[in-house]
């Protein structure tokens, strides 16, 4: 069952969600806007010939950070990792879903490839994965509304929440652009 508005809200008044920050103005029918932070990771496809799943990829991007009025034009093609400024955090018995603005999709702006569920048990920033679809240019600015999330209830609580040790969650409580750390699926 997805989450309305009410039901949001009143998850984000006992504390069981946290969205941090948070306006209600960006409450929507069945989901919360999110906003673009201002920390990119660019590929420099120069650095290395490929990209091998089995070793760290920290030196195949670089951070680029824009001011408050300055965009981030992301060109046609491209790929880059971003961020939400808020703050994730979900209970044992919901999940959660990320999806872009259909404003954004209709000009070729897509926000994730393939991560877009929150596990329960979630903290952190939501790392962006941002791809340009059109043939022109498309100007990001900090703050913007850059997607939505929305709530589904689980049939029971999860007994293994993301972060726990047991299963070795990679990302928790990231709250920058995050690049892939797969590699370290192939030293367990």
């Amino acid at each position: 069952m997805v989450l309305s508005d009410k039901s949001i809200k009143e998850q984000l008044e006992n504390g069981r969600i946290i969205i941090d920050p948070v306006d209600h103005s960006d409450i929507q029918p069945a989901s919360v806007d999110l906003h673009l932070d201002s920390k990119f990771l660019v590929f420099t496809n120069s650095r290395q010939p490929y990209i091998d799943v089995k070793q760290s990829l920290d030196g195949l991007t670089e951070l680029v950070e824009i001011d408050n009025d300055s965009p981030f034009m992301l060109h046609p093609g491209e790929f880059v990792l971003g961020s939400t400024t808020e703050n994730i955090e979900l209970p044992d018995d919901l999940v959660a879903r990320l999806e872009g603005k259909s404003s954004l999709g209709r000009i070729g702006l897509v926000i994730h490839s393939t991560a877009g569920f929150v596990d329960p048990g979630w903290k952190g920033h939501l790392t962006l994965e941002l791809s340009n679809l059109s043939r022109l240019p498309i100007s990001l600015y900090f703050g913007m509304k850059i997607g939505q999330i929305s709530f589904l209830e689980l049939s029971t609580p999860a007994e293994r929440l993301y972060g726990s040790e047991s299963l070795g969650s990679k990302y928790q409580g990231q709250t920058d652009p995050t690049p892939s750390r797969f590699h370290q699926d192939f030293n367990k």
